[in-house]
């Protein structure tokens, strides 16, 4: 049963990798898309792109979820146009560098902790009184394994799913009692930027990441995540694990010859 159709589904990082793949689920699916990234070029290809292959509708804005005064005003300009999330997607995220706490990068820090933490709490707050206003919605936080197990040289990466983890339960404590919905997707290994971005742009040493297995890609988060979403009203799942079948945990992923 579709139970998409119609609905305003909000997706952050959506130009590239799960948020990309979740456009293309949710647009197939007829919603209508409100899509946000920092690379505008990407978004005005992505846009084309759906409404070429499936003729719904879809807008996006070009946005750093990491700066306050920037979601902030981006809010704003939702409200003027009536724009109102039935579905939103906390997709934006990454990882960069990977290090040992006494040799850890400020800025690594930083960038993790901005996008990762603030990014999705300055998205939520933004979107979160509405649904509210109207008793209905349904957020979807995308985590990590990471969020569950910590793995060495992970550390703040770690931390910040750690704490993507506490959010969504706190977001749903603090909504009991509405009917909004929110639910948490963890993957394992999803062949994405993920590595490219986390290694600075080192492409041997992220293609390292995903040999000798076969890796997940966005396209299974993505059906994940409409799962998640398609569920009836009474139903919340409220944190799923996904892994490729080769990994079981950050620390048992078995490759081939090994």
């Amino acid at each position: 049963m579709n139970r998409i159709e119609g609905k305003t589904v909000l997706i952050t990082g959506a130009s590239s990798g799960i948020g990309r793949a979740c456009a293309r689920v949710f647009a197939s699916y007829g919603a209508r898309l409100v899509l946000v990234a920092r690379r505008e070029d990407r978004l005005a290809e992505l846009v084309s792109k759906l409404e070429n292959e499936h003729g719904g509708q879809a807008k996006y804005f070009c946005l750093d979820v990491s700066k306050r005064e920037e979601v902030q005003s981006w809010a704003e300009k939702l409200q003027q146009k009536t724009i109102e999330p039935d579905v939103l997607v906390n997709n934006a995220g990454l990882a960069s560098g990977l290090s040992r706490l006494q040799e850890g990068d400020f800025s690594d820090w930083d960038r993790m902790i901005d996008t990762n933490i603030k990014g999705l709490l300055y998205v939520s707050r933004a979107i979160l009184p509405g649904m509210v206003k109207r008793n209905t919605g349904h957020i979807v936080n995308i985590g990590s394994i990471a969020g569950h197990i910590v793995y060495p040289a992970g550390n703040v990466y770690c931390a910040t799913k750690f704490a993507v983890r506490a959010l969504n339960d706190g977001m749903n404590i603090d909504l009991y009692g509405t009917d909004i919905k929110v639910s948490s997707i963890d993957p394992g290994a999803v062949q994405t930027e993920f590595s490219r971005v986390r290694f600075k742009g080192d492409e041997k040493r992220a293609a390292k990441t995903y040999e000798g297995f076969k890796p997940l890609q966005p396209e299974d988060v993505a059906d994940a995540v409409f799962y998640v979403v398609n569920t009836p009203k009474h139903v919340n799942i409220q944190d799923l694990i996904i892994m490729p079948t080769a990994q079981r945990n950050p620390y048992l992923l078995k490759r081939r010859g090994e």
